[in-house]
């Protein structure tokens, strides 16, 4: 592949796709002004939206995985009245950053962030916000640059404090194989209460991991799970949030391990949701957020 060519779409018309879908996407259902800006790093032209009020402090948000910034959008209105807002799209994944040099591991990952941030001039005194996958990057991001990080949010971390689950491991194999049907049973299995709640979110979901599937070259190091020394020598204050229902692993388990080895970490559970929470429980987890983000440091 030449020099500076994308390594992420299958082709120009797949990336034009996206493109177009997400503008679509975001015209429709984007609730606040953003300005919208592609910041140049080593990685590749990487691509965020900005909101909220200039002088606030800034909130740098990572989304899931196979998800773009807009995964934020029942979000983004109460964080955006409190912070200025950075939403990202994940370089090497679905959305509109363009990957030129592919990142093999999560310390690539972590170059990444830190010359996104340095692009942005904001190099210190950042909150950083991440879920799922996204969650996995934040807290490597402020295990490796403590000093950067104000403060951090887990929302549901892929990996990081457990291991997958074996139910979660057996449908993504079957997934693998089944492909368009073993997709749509995995989604409806680990975001139940979506479904149950807005059929049609959950058929719009089913829509853009398909495109997904059929256009991105996903280039995805897998997260790790943290080790009781890891968890330890974390000194951000952090907000841990995971729903009752959650399928990639035990959200009891995990609160319980957190508490016993990870002083920096307050763990909370959050009720009636699962991997869903962003959504499903979207106005407590809004306010959870900016609580713990307004907290004075005394209060850490």
């Amino acid at each position: 592949m030449a020099p500076g060519a994308c390594f992420q779409y299958r082709s120009e018309g797949a990336r034009d796709e996206c493109f177009a879908y997400i503008d679509a996407q975001a015209k429709r259902e984007w609730p606040v002004v953003s300005d919208s800006r592609t910041v140049p790093t080593s990685f590749g032209p990487t691509f965020v939206r900005i909101s909220g009020p200039p002088g606030a402090f800034p909130l740098i948000l990572l989304p899931g995985i196979a998800t773009s910034s807009l995964m934020w959008t029942p979000n983004i209105e109460a964080l955006s009245g409190a912070f200025r807002t950075y939403a990202v799209d994940r370089i090497g994944d679905f959305g509109k950053s363009l990957c030129t040099r592919p990142p093999h591991s999560f310390d690539d990952l972590v170059s990444w962030v830190t010359e996104f941030l340095d692009a942005l001039d904001l190099r210190s005194g950042v909150h950083l916000a991440g879920v799922s996958y996204g969650g996995a990057l934040a807290a490597e991001y402020a295990l490796q640059r403590p000093s950067r990080i104000r403060r951090l949010v887990l929302i549901a971390p892929g990996a990081t404090v457990l291991a997958v689950s074996p139910g979660l491991m057996m449908r993504l194999t079957v997934a693998s194989v089944a492909q368009k049907r073993g997709l749509e049973s995995v989604l409806r299995w680990l975001l139940e209460d979506a479904a149950r709640k807005d059929p049609r979110w959950m058929d719009a979901t089913l829509d853009q991991y398909r495109l997904h599937m059929r256009s991105v070259l996903r280039i995805v190091p897998m997260p790790r799970v943290w080790s009781d020394a890891d968890w330890g020598r974390l000194r951000v204050p952090t907000l841990f949030l995971v729903g009752e229902h959650e399928k990639i692993y035990s959200p009891t388990k995990a609160l319980q391990r957190l508490e016993r080895i990870a002083p920096a970490v307050r763990g909370e559970l959050v009720a009636g949701a699962g991997h869903d929470l962003t959504f499903v429980a979207a106005a407590a987890v809004n306010r959870r957020i900016v609580e713990f983000l307004n907290e004075h440091p005394s209060n850490s």
